[in-house]
């Protein structure tokens, strides 16, 4: 019950706007603090709003594979949206980028030709290669069916392959200020 109360003292996107006496987003962005299991919506260098967010089963910050359902740092682009998803909808980051490719083929974690493979993905802005041991499923979505259950819980549970999870209607309220290119930062 105390996840319910909690959700309903939320504040929707529009009156958010209203309260900061801003008429349009312009220049969004977007800024997910892991420590603080927030998303942050800004619209240039104001906050627009804060919403609770979880994160990959696993804690660390450097994402060495697919399957290691960590939530990477870095600073991203949402490269395509999928309003079809499985988890309701997705905005997919453009992970891996460069920095986390050339970080992984200098620890050899990936092949000079897997390196290659995000590398002219990403030269096309198009989202990174999935072909590869670091996988490119990580992005911000939506909880799905369960989102009634998941949003109202008290506590945090963090079970993701390593993506942000917001609820429902906060992804609905982001998609209708983001595009692709918007920037995102993720921080420990």
């Amino acid at each position: 019950m105390y996840g319910v109360i909690i959700n309903l003292r939320e504040t929707p996107l529009k009156d958010a706007l209203e309260e900061k006496e801003i008429t349009k987003i312009s220049n969004p962005s977007i800024v997910v603090d892991r420590r603080n299991y927030t998303l942050n919506l800004y619209s240039d260098t104001i906050l627009v709003k804060q919403y609770s967010a979880v994160f990959g089963r696993n804690s660390g910050s450097v994402k060495l594979s697919k399957s290691d359902f960590i939530t990477p740092t870095g600073k991203y682009k949402i490269c395509k949206i999928d309003t079809n998803y499985t988890y309701y909808k997705k905005l997919y980051l453009d992970f891996p980028n460069l920095a986390d490719a050339s970080e992984a083929l200098r620890n050899k974690i990936i092949t000079k030709d897997e390196f290659l493979q995000i590398s002219n993905s990403l030269s096309f802005n198009q989202c990174s290669s999935g072909n590869t041991v670091l996988g490119a499923d990580i992005g911000i979505q939506g909880i799905g069916e369960y989102d009634i259950i998941f949003r109202n819980l008290p506590f945090v549970f963090n079970w993701t392959n390593g993506s942000i999870a917001i609820s429902n209607e906060n992804i609905d309220e982001l998609l209708s200020v983001v595009n692709i290119g918007t920037k995102v930062t993720i921080k420990n």
